[in-house]
């Protein structure tokens, strides 16, 4: 399949154009070379009602990530310290035993730097009886061009959105030009899939969820993103708000993140609920009770690989 000017040789798959060769084993910005390498995959109950439905979402979580936020909860293998190497065909492979285990979708978890390796193995798993929908779940940090290529491959884009403001990226996300990025990608995932589809037990076929995950203290960039995502895409999304940040023993007491050491407080995240509501929202997914806990976040041990 041809990528339209897109490579991993020299490396401008995503934003950061970092332009090592990672054919020949260079480390990009991803922390990886363009070897595939999985930490795990597995039925995943703990995503959203119409992703995960009554038998779990076939997560497959990828080693490495472009955007290596601060806390992040995956920060095991977002830096590339966890993972076990498999081919194309063994990803393909891996789908195939996702989706007989009663998957009800294939859930790509940050594969922006394999993207191209990764739609090989989708359509390969096609020709041998993959059926299920195909779910891109990334960070919003994508090439429009990328997202574009997706069209025939991706049917779901399970998105996040978590900044509206260039300061707040950069300082922890190293990415002042993550607003304009995710804009830019968000528009072409729209334009991709359309109207969300859902099948008679209200599971998700095709679609855009637009994640936001609350941190402490930042009510305003929050509001700010519901607002721009609603404005532009109306009930064309569905928007899901998340207080389950979980402030990690790294930053307790780091001098230079020290307002990351703490959960959500019920009262910011119910500011946020409540706003989204007086704006109009009515797609929408909220949690509910205390997410903010370890036991959330798989354990990345290879399962299924």
């Amino acid at each position: 399949m041809e990528w339209k000017g897109l490579s991993d040789n020299p490396c401008n798959l995503c934003p950061r154009e970092c332009m090592v060769n990672r054919r020949n084993g260079q480390i990009g910005f991803c922390r990886m070379d363009d070897q595939i390498f999985l930490a795990r995959a597995a039925l995943h109950m703990w995503e959203e009602p119409c992703i995960s439905g009554q038998h779990g979402s076939g997560t497959v979580f990828f080693s490495g990530c472009n955007l290596r936020c601060v806390y992040c909860q995956n920060f095991e293998i977002s830096s590339g310290k966890r993972g076990k190497q498999v081919s194309v065909e063994r990803l393909s492979e891996i789908f195939l035993e996702l989706q007989k285990k009663g998957a009800a979708n294939i859930n790509l978890v940050t594969p922006d730097h394999y993207v191209e390796k990764a739609a090989k193995a989708v359509l390969m798993a096609r020709r041998d009886g993959l059926a299920v929908p195909v779910v891109y779940n990334g960070s919003g940090y994508e090439k429009r061009e990328v997202i574009k290529n997706l069209q025939g491959i991706v049917d779901i884009f399970l998105t996040d959105f978590k900044y509206i403001d260039g300061e707040i990226s950069q300082r922890y996300s190293g990415a002042a030009d993550y607003p304009e990025i995710a804009k830019e990608a968000l528009a072409e995932m729209v334009k991709i899939t359309g109207e969300p589809v859902f099948d008679e037990d209200g599971m998700m076929q095709s679609g855009v969820i637009v994640r936001h995950l609350l941190l402490p203290g930042h009510k305003k960039n929050a509001k700010d993103v519901i607002r721009y995502v609603y404005e532009a895409y109306g009930d064309k999304i569905y928007i899901s708000l998340l207080n389950q940040y979980t402030p990690f023993e790294q930053l307790k007491g780091n001098a230079e993140f020290g307002e990351l050491g703490r959960k959500v407080t019920r009262r910011e995240y119910e500011a946020v609920v409540d706003f989204a509501i007086l704006l109009g929202v009515t797609n929408a997914f909220i949690q509910e009770g205390d997410t903010a806990k370890d036991s959330f976040i798989p354990e990345f041990n290879y399962e299924g690989i």
